[in-house]
């Protein structure tokens, strides 16, 4: 699916599940890319954690850990953290491994990009496109650079034998590690390095009902 198209092509009667997340964080980007991958429709509700808007009474009601993404389900009940709403709503589609050892790999990977990629690379990110320049956590960035750095080899080694993150073929954690490497750049990484990473965006890009982070052309997503 391209960004070309809009809500215009495809207007769900109802929302299988309500997204309550930041649209220019990566964390809810897999979210929103993996609701369209899958063609669930959903409502969005923007929340900026930037502004507290975590931290309010009613949304600690939801998420008593004040952090988006957060999913409620049509039966009111709500999950956080990224990579587990990834899991719950792949289970039993196409970017779910059928194979015991193919899942492993995929939750290997997503932990990976939780501990040892998504703490260093997002965070750079954040701190160059939120914080202002004279912040005192942009002392943090050339040690965060290393150690994502670190974790963008292991990714480029990894991708010289196979293709994907989710076993033998796409699948979730290709969405986890996606959402933030390929934005890299504005945390100041320098990607030209990593040709093989380069690869595996483009085959990323054109699996179907692809959207990119930055675009607002959504097909499932419900207006109101």
């Amino acid at each position: 699916m391209s960004d070309k198209q809009s809500a215009t092509d495809f207007t769900p009667a109802i929302a299988h599940y309500t997204v309550y997340g930041m649209w220019t964080s990566g964390n809810c980007y897999k979210v929103r890319l993996a609701l369209e991958q899958l063609e669930l429709s959903y409502a969005w509700v923007e929340i900026n954690s930037a502004n507290g808007e975590t931290r309010t009474p009613e949304f600690l009601a939801k998420n008593a850990n004040g952090k988006v993404p957060l999913l409620e389900t049509a039966s009111g009940q709500f999950l956080a953290e990224s990579n587990a709403i990834l899991a719950y709503l792949a289970e039993g589609s196409r970017l779910w491994p059928g194979d015991h050892w193919q899942r492993a790999q995929t939750l290997k990977w997503m932990f990976f990009e939780q501990h040892g990629h998504e703490r260093y690379v997002a965070e750079a990110r954040f701190i160059m496109k939120y914080l202002p320049v004279d912040h005192p956590r942009r002392q943090e960035l050339p040690q965060l650079r290393d150690r994502g750095y670190q974790a963008l080899g292991v990714m480029e080694k990894h991708l010289q034998q196979q293709m994907f993150f989710s076993g033998s073929g796409y699948g979730v954690a290709d969405i986890s590690l996606f959402a933030y490497t390929h934005c890299a750049e504005e945390g100041g990484f320098d990607l030209s390095a990593y040709p093989v990473l380069h690869d595996w965006f483009e085959r990323v890009r054109a699996q179907p009902g692809f959207i990119a982070l930055s675009s607002r052309a959504t097909r499932f997503q419900i207006r109101t």
